[in-house]
Formats: structure tokens, C-alpha cells, sequence
């Protein structure tokens, strides 16, 4: 009697099923890389109607700048280089000017009338400072005094040096040297200080 894990027939597979059945394997493979050359060819066909898109509009800029430029007049493009060279050198000229009204004034009503200057001397420094030598008459010692403390007081005639104190014996005068710093903004030029101060308005009347 044979074992029960051998069977006693069997019937043989059909050579032709296994073929048809890798025939269709065959044809799938072959339907999905001809839907993945289509893909590329519409791929391909549009970079390359947008490349020439591309081309198209190029040539038609260059084509409209050439035109824009030689309808420039050179005449013109001089004029206007001239022009920007002006502007420019207006420009340095007005950040290198000096505006001293500004300091006169302060200086006027910081000093007490009792000090006068005899001269003085603005100068800007490499480094950007302003630098204020002079010289001047104080009537009495006490009036040197009191306009060193205004100078410190007002804050923008800065370490103010007064040296060569001479006091005169006739009538007790005060000659005086004197070296500062100035507050850049003092002295600068700005559009804003050539126009005249506005009008002061009326008081109102008391009801």
C-alpha cells in the first residue's frame, strides 16, 4: 500500500496556459514603457516649443532695444552725464560747506555781553571734527568765567580750553585765547536753515 502523501494520478499542466500567461506579462510590460515614451516625447515636444517661445521674445527685446537705442540722441546722453557731474560735485561741495549762522547765534546768546571776540577761526578736521580757535576781550575775569560756564552749560561748544589769560592793569581787562570742539550739526549746511523763520502769531487777547 502506498504512503498517503504521494498521490495515486495527477493530471499534467497545460504547456500552452503557462505561455499565454507569460505572453500577457510580456504585453503589460510592454503597454507601460510605450505610456512612459509617449510621456517623455510630450515632454520633450514642450521644452521644446517653450524653448523657442524663449527665442522668440529675446529676439523681439533685442530687437526693440536696438531700436531704443539708436533713437537716443547722443547729444542728450551728454547733457545728462553733464548734468548727474554737477549734481555730484554739488553735492560734495554742500557736505563739505560750512553754515556758521547757526554757531553765531548761539554764540551771541551763550556769551555774556561783556565778552567780545576779536577773532575766530572754524575748521573741520580729518577725522570729522570741528575744531574753534579764537581770540577775545573779556571785561573782568568774572565774565571769562561765566562764559566757560555757559559754553559747558549749552553743550554743544565742547571742551572749551580758554589759555593766554593776560589781565590788564589799567583797567583790569581780560585778554584770552580760546580752543573748542564744535557739535558738527553747528555748523553744517541743511536746506531747512535757508528758509526764512515763520511768522510769529499774534498773542491772544485775554478775555
Amino acid at each position: 500500500m502506498l504512503p498517503p502523501t504521494i498521490p495515486t494520478s495527477f493530471v499534467p499542466h497545460s504547456a500552452s496556459a503557462t505561455t499565454r500567461r507569460y505572453r500577457a506579462s510580456i504585453s503589460g510590460l510592454e503597454y507601460g514603457a510605450y505610456g512612459i515614451l509617449v510621456i517623455v516625447l510630450v515632454l520633450a515636444l514642450g521644452v521644446f516649443i517653450y524653448g523657442r517661445i524663449l527665442s522668440a521674445q529675446e529676439s523681439a527685446k533685442s530687437a526693440a532695444l536696438t531700436k531704443a537705442q539708436s533713437a537716443i540722441d547722443p547729444a542728450t546722453i551728454a547733457g545728462f552725464v553733464r548734468l548727474r557731474d554737477r549734481l555730484v560735485s554739488s553735492r560734495t561741495l554742500l557736505d563739505r560747506h560750512f553754515m556758521l549762522s547757526n554757531f553765531f547765534s548761539i554764540l551771541s546768546s551763550t556769551a555774556p555781553s561783556s565778552v567780545r571776540f576779536l577773532s575766530l577761526n572754524v575748521t573741520l578736521q580729518e577725522e570729522g571734527t570741528v575744531a574753534l580757535e579764537g581770540n577775545g576781550v573779556a571785561k573782568n575775569f568774572n565774565a571769562l568765567a561765566a562764559t566757560s560756564n555757559a559754553f559747558a552749560t549749552e553743550g554743544r561748544i565742547k571742551d572749551a580750553i580758554f589759555s593766554h589769560i593776560v589781565v590788564s592793569p589799567r583797567d583790569s581787562s581780560v585778554s584770552f585765547s580760546l580752543s573748542a570742539t564744535l557739535d558738527p550739526k553747528l555748523v553744517e549746511f541743511t536746506a531747512s536753515a535757508l528758509q526764512p523763520p515763520p511768522p510769529e502769531e499774534p498773542p491772544l487777547s485775554d478775555i
